[in-house]
């Protein structure tokens, strides 16, 4: 797939994140949860690779925050989460290896990548572990939500060849 079509699924990805963060998110304290993020984490590892899915990632923070509907929370979290899904799928090619990449990633590694930011920039003593709980939570939901339609469209052969 060469980089236009690439940066063509991101921007779409990017707006599809951004305009549903406004009607799905939880929110947890001064964070907000969103699994669609998790879910697009999923289908960008695997459909693009992982600088594709940390720009998207990066992209659909950036979007959110500006339109105020994601808080600063969702960088670490959606960045490294996108890229050890994409790593563990490219080494794996396994779908359930980006899932669980995403979970882990974003659920733990960008959990605790918070609570610096949070330290930092919002004055806020927060648990080490406090956010681990909620971003598990969400990062698991949007990543089966992923893996399941990602299933689906590898059964029906609707990927043409992209995951061989």
């Amino acid at each position: 797939m060469n980089s236009t079509k690439k940066l063509t699924i991101i921007a779409f990805i990017a707006a599809i994140t951004t305009v549903s963060s406004s009607l799905i998110y939880i929110p947890v304290g001064f964070a907000k949860i969103f699994p669609i993020q998790h879910f697009a984490n999923v289908l960008s590892a695997v459909l693009l690779g992982p600088w594709y899915a940390v720009i998207q990632a990066f992209l659909s923070s950036t979007l959110r925050n500006m339109l105020g509907t994601g808080s600063i929370f969702a960088y670490p979290g959606s960045m490294i989460g996108a890229f050890l899904a994409a790593i563990l799928f490219s080494k794996t090619r396994k779908l359930s290896f980006a899932a669980a990449g995403e979970v882990v990633g974003t659920g733990i590694l960008g959990a605790m990548a918070t609570y610096p930011i949070s330290v930092l920039f919002l004055g806020q003593e927060a648990a080490l572990f406090g956010f681990v709980p909620a971003f598990i939570f969400s990062s698991f939901t949007g990543a089966l939500m992923g893996y399941g339609l990602l299933k689906v469209m590898v059964k029906n052969k609707a990927l043409g060849g992209i995951l061989q």
